[in-house]
């Protein structure tokens, strides 16, 4: 690592000669490769917390030296040696501070003290930090560097892992926001505990990140390793990280997240937005009031490829938007977009499917079609803003979920299920949105909500037309007919008590003029955002089931 007094650094990497007072402004980033160099934990304190707002946190007293260890030298040694070469008491410092102006509770650490590794004196001082968070609710921010537990103190180095996980557990418990930095590299226990427990895990580009090390593998399978394997590009396409973010928009993207006031109850919108919503709020209750229309060019129109997608919304309605990913089991599903951030200032959690613009992105977002990893990553987001207090708004764009021999391996029918009995209970407000194709089962896993909203020019239906034919008629032609017979599109589906309300198009479709649908949209969600937001959580659950429960039973209203 380069001291100040270094006037050249030469990058391990790349080999690239940089200046060391350039390197430094770039935050220890080589400028010709983008290698991410380590950090001391002041350096990364420094860069992160808001000048003059750090606190350091109180010091801990442990058994230092538990198992009386040595090797080649006693471990008293190597611990006065590495706090002589670090300045720092272990391998962790813990401070309290501000991140743009948001109160946080951080634990940094330092692979310069005995490689990162987790002892007794890491663990309290970790546990002291979350006790901190605890109390005062400021989110808990862990930045990782470790190669894992610490040898020399046995067994009760493993211990720790019990200890940090049980930690985060009470601020799961108690509603506060974790975020973990992961950085290079972090292995073992510590990848194995309270690294890898946060809310939200971001990784610096390159951070290697694991519980058995790449060497260890390879000598014990004695095979070659994937290319890439344990990046944190590796572990974000495997739904393990939700961002790998460089070290300059490291700290704009946690103050996003900061910024929604994630770990404390959403204050209710300023007057003048909420002003604002009722005046963009244009919700059509009474299907009279709509035209009819032929169902198949209703079809037609809630396909069509110009329409504005979920990011296309996400963009121009939310701010502080930061996106999550992975479904911390298997994989990152493109075709689900979602994350949190500020509709006319309140925030929220928005989930949507996302179909893409253009044959090359549609196919990478596989046409909006999720996969089973896309439903799990939804419920993470969903149980993420239940534990946060955070409405959730989903805007629903599918032609299904995706029929495939790897889907149905994978648990696809156990996935939708999952949401749709998590959506039935969740003690937050939930709004939904159609804004092209409802189609079945893939709709519905992000469609149990308090409220149903649907564009005019959406459809939604238990299957495609296409496939009601094939299978009823033995004839896809006859598409236009089941359209009709499926009686899917807005006008029918607000008759049926489907949907609760209608949002109006701009002329010829949104796609005509996507600014403008994309406002209607806002006051649309706006207003009935603002309609739940007195429910007390337990009302709020009880009408969702009843509203569900009553159709092709009662009434429709009953739950009203």
């Amino acid at each position: 690592m380069p001291t100040d007094a270094v006037r050249w650094y030469g990058c391990p990497a790349c080999r690239e000669l940089t200046y060391g007072k350039r390197f430094d402004r770039s935050l220890r980033v080589c400028p010709g490769c983008g290698a991410h160099s380590r950090l001391t934990a002041r350096r990364r304190i420094a860069q992160l917390l808001d000048e003059g707002s750090v606190i350091d946190l109180d010091d801990v007293t442990v058994v230092e030296d538990p198992l009386g260890f040595a090797d080649s030298r006693p471990y008293p040694e190597r611990m006065a040696q590495a706090r002589a070469d670090t300045g720092e008491r272990e391998a962790v410092t813990c401070v309290t501070g501000t991140l743009r102006g948001h109160p946080v509770v951080a634990a940094v650490m330092d692979f310069r003290f005995m490689g990162g590794s987790l002892g007794v004196g890491v663990g309290e001082h970790l546990v002291r930090a979350a006790r901190v968070s605890l109390r005062t609710r400021a989110p808990f921010l862990l930045v990782t560097a470790s190669g894992g537990a610490r040898m020399q103190e046995g067994a009760f180095s493993l211990m720790q892992m019990v200890k940090t996980s049980q930690a985060l557990a009470e601020l799961d418990e108690a509603g506060v926001l974790t975020i973990s930095v992961i950085t290079d590299p972090t292995y073992g226990g510590v990848a194995a505990s309270f690294a890898t427990l946060p809310d939200v895990i971001f990784a610096e580009p390159g951070a290697r990140i694991g519980f058995a090390g790449p060497r260890v593998i390879q000598q014990t399978i004695r095979q070659a390793l994937p290319d890439g394997f344990q990046t944190a590009e590796f572990m974000l396409e495997r739904g393990f990280v939700d961002a790998v973010v460089p070290r300059a928009a490291l700290r704009p993207a946690l103050g996003c997240l900061l910024a929604v006031r994630l770990g404390a109850a959403p204050a209710a919108p300023p007057p003048a937005q909420r002003a604002r919503g009722a005046r963009g709020a244009r919700l059509v209750r009474d299907p009279g009031e709509l035209p009819a229309r032929d169902a198949w060019e209703v079809v037609g129109l809630a396909r069509h490829q110009r329409r504005p997608t979920t990011v296309d919304y996400i963009r121009q309605l939310l701010d502080d938007f930061q996106e999550l990913r992975g479904d911390r089991v298997s994989g990152d599903c493109p075709a689900i977009v979602g994350g949190t951030g500020r509709l006319d200032g309140r925030p929220v959690m928005v989930i949507g499917h996302q179909k893409g613009r253009g044959t090359a992105d549609r196919i990478a977002h596989n046409f909006g079609m999720a996969s089973p990893a896309g439903y799990r990553k939804a419920g993470r987001l969903m149980r993420l803003a239940a534990k946060l207090r955070l409405p959730i708004v989903t805007l629903v764009d599918t032609p299904g979920a995706h029929p495939g021999v790897e889907a149905e391996e994978r648990g696809q029918a156990w996935a939708i299920a999952e949401n749709i009995r998590l959506m039935s209970g969740l003690p937050v407000p939930i709004v939904s949105a159609v804004v092209g194709e409802g189609g079945s089962g893939g709709a519905l896993a992000l469609a149990v909500a308090d409220r149903v909203l649907a564009f005019a020019g959406a459809v939604y239906s238990v299957i495609s037309p296409e496939g009601c034919a094939a299978i009823l008629w033995k004839d896809r032609e006859l598409a236009p007919l089941a359209a009709s017979t499926l009686r899917l599109d807005a006008r029918d589906l607000l008759r049926q008590g489907i949907v609760d309300a209608v949002v109006p198009e701009p002329d010829g479709g949104a796609h005509e003029d996507p600014v403008a649908a994309g406002e209607l949209l806002r006051g649309a969600l706006t207003a009935t955002l603002d309609e739940l937001a007195d429910m007390a959580p337990a009302d709020l659950v009880r009408h969702r089931r009843a509203r569900f429960g009553a159709f092709g039973v009662e009434e429709r209203g009953a739950h009203d």
